[in-house]
């Protein structure tokens, strides 16, 4: 028996959605929402709520039903793990946006926060773990000196297959490997990709090549509970059963329309009221290393989920929240005066631990500098819980919004919960500001202009666009 198959387990591990500083009661109604504001929107939220059913039971919003429906998936993503694990000395992913920035979240989360340094015994027999998310070239190069491509798993990931930054380190590694290992080098890259369409499939299909999918209606931010963020964390040792089992517990809770039952809806309705009220950043201020990269990821899932120009009737809005990432206490030290004294344009949103899963005391010394010696006797782990408790209050006493997301402790079942949280919360906002949060125009226009000037075929008239933009003035460069 699983420790997620106990209702009680499951309870004492719920993550909690604290918005008391986002109120009027508690900032003043200058700054802070009113319970009326919140239920002025009730026919709109009934609105929304309905098209979050109606879309999930039409097929459009398939990442919902992601927790629930991979059975056979997951015992295929363990096998291979397995295999992976005797095999290889390293796994890296190759892909950028929601392909990257998922699997580093989880695995920084989850796994010793160096994981790499620990000898192959510390990490149980696990590979090492590395994400190319981008082409630098120094960074590129330095990759390759320290892993052995012929004692290495590639795992490219790209829905479209034709990310051009994805498929560039393929055409590298791929070089590689048949010079290495000739014929051998179809056993070292694992495609993960769209099932019919797009040009990874038909690589992976004429190449024989090991293939995960990614189902049709997920997009790359929705990702992470597919397989591009369910292999690796396998191969890294992380039990995906209990992060999928985390997420399905979340989708029960949320599943309720009733936004004051529902922390996601609740969550996405104070977010849209601040955004009309004129708060256009989000922070996300984690309070545990292991949820840093947490902010990463949750940047690009709100801002190319909610960064919209036009409406679902076609009128322009430009809308959407800025996402800024914090990391606390670090960041109390460069970002915390401008929150507290800047614009009131700011919601923080805090990431706290309940329980850290180690604790570190602090010795006394010093007994002659009062300043100092009151630390002794303490623990890092009452530190930063105060240190926490203190950016609230300072944030509180200077009216600005602020809400805190605490997890129990930092596992693999809360982390499932979190992920599926802001997914829903994001949604849901979409569905207030009725606007489409799953396409990304902006995206495309900058990735269409890339083809072009590297000379994709098809792509000449972009190239003639770009061949006539106003040429840059002397003058302006200093």
């Amino acid at each position: 028996m699983k420790r997620y198959d106990s209702q009680q387990w499951k309870e004492s591990m719920r993550i909690t959605f604290d918005f008391n500083n986002m109120m009027a009661d508690m900032i003043g109604k200058e700054q802070g929402i009113t319970k009326e504001s919140v239920n002025s929107l009730k026919d709109k939220l009934k609105t929304a709520a309905q098209a979050m059913v109606t879309k999930r039971a039409e097929g459009k919003m398939d990442w919902r039903d992601l927790p629930h429906n991979q059975g056979d998936i997951i015992e295929d993503i363990l096998k291979t793990a397995s295999e992976i694990q005797d095999k290889f000395d390293a796994f890296v992913v190759l892909g950028i946006g929601g392909s990257a920035l998922g699997p580093i979240a989880v695995q920084q989360a989850l796994n010793h926060m160096h994981y790499n340094e620990l000898s192959e015994e510390q990490r149980g027999g696990c590979p090492r773990f590395y994400v190319a998310d981008n082409v630098d070239p120094e960074r590129m190069k330095a990759l390759f000196e320290i892993i052995d491509v012929k004692k290495t798993m590639f795992n490219v990931i790209t829905k479209s297959g034709s990310t051009s930054e994805t498929m560039a380190q393929l055409l590298i590694v791929w070089d590689m490997l048949k010079n290495e290992l000739g014929e051998g080098y179809r056993d070292h890259i694992i495609a993960t990709t769209d099932r019919e369409k797009g040009n990874l499939i038909r690589i992976a299909g004429e190449h024989k090549l090991k293939t995960y999918y990614i189902p049709g209606g997920v997009g790359g931010r929705f990702s992470e509970l597919t397989p591009v963020g369910l292999l690796p964390a396998a191969v890294c040792g992380i039990d995906i059963q209990e992060m999928l089992a985390g997420a399905a517990y979340m989708d029960e809770i949320c599943k309720t329309g009733d936004v004051y039952k529902n922390p996601a809806y609740m969550a996405a309705a104070l977010q849209y009221l601040a955004m009309k009220a004129g708060k256009n950043i989000s922070v996300m201020m984690p309070y545990a290393d292991s949820l840093k990269y947490m902010a990463d990821w949750y940047a690009q899932l709100w801002a190319e989920s909610l960064g919209k120009r036009y409406n679902l009737k076609g009128e322009e809005v430009f809308v959407g929240q800025t996402p800024v990432k914090a990391l606390g206490v670090t960041d109390q030290h460069s970002q915390v005066q401008l929150y507290t004294e800047g614009p009131f344009d700011k919601v923080v949103t805090f990431l706290g631990v309940g329980k850290y899963r180690t604790s570190m005391e602090i010795p006394k010394g010093f007994e002659d500098i009062p300043a100092v010696s009151f630390l002794g006797a303490h623990t890092l782990n009452e530190l930063i819980h105060a240190e926490q408790a203190a950016t609230e209050y300072a944030l509180l006493k200077a009216k600005r919004l602020n809400r805190t997301i605490t997890l129990p402790e930092v596992n693999a079942f809360t982390v499932g919960q979190l992920l599926y949280f802001m997914e829903v919360e994001t949604a849901f906002t979409g569905e207030l500001l009725e606007i489409n949060a799953f396409d990304q125009p902006g995206v495309e226009e900058g990735k269409n202009a890339t083809y072009a000037l590297l000379g994709r075929p098809g792509y000449e008239e972009k190239k003639a666009e770009l061949d006539a933009r106003p040429k840059k003035k002397e003058e302006f460069i200093l």
